[in-house]
């Protein structure tokens, strides 16, 4: 997975989206992450130190394509900033498909059934 800066981040995601038009699935999760890289042990996990909790957290961002993963964290002072453009571009490169109306399985079976009569 490829740590990226934030612009770089979006523009990689708008080439995804761009690729996912033909074929293909972008997946994109948001979680909250507070610096830590290593999980912590079992026996700290049953009886933890009582651990500073940060200020404030950050925002880890995560997309995926096929293979292809990058990511990026969004501090607080630019969650506003990141949010806008992140939004602009998921307006930018959504399509919406109509729904298909199903054809209604009883009267084509009942039509069905008075045609091999």
């Amino acid at each position: 997975m490829v740590l990226l800066d934030n612009e770089q981040f979006l523009t990689e995601l708008t080439k995804f989206y761009q690729k996912a038009k033909t074929s293909g699935t972008v997946v994109v999760t948001m979680k909250r992450y507070d610096g830590k890289t290593k999980p912590t042990p079992r026996t700290e996990k049953k009886n933890p130190p009582q651990p500073a909790e940060p200020q404030e957290y950050k925002c880890l961002m995560r997309a995926n394509m096929g293979s292809k993963k990058i990511s990026t964290v969004v501090s607080p002072k630019d969650v506003n900033k990141f949010q806008l453009a992140y939004s602009n571009l998921i307006r930018g490169n959504i399509e919406l498909k109509k729904k298909e109306k199903k054809a209604d399985k009883t009267k084509n079976d009942k039509k069905n059934s008075k045609a091999n009569q």
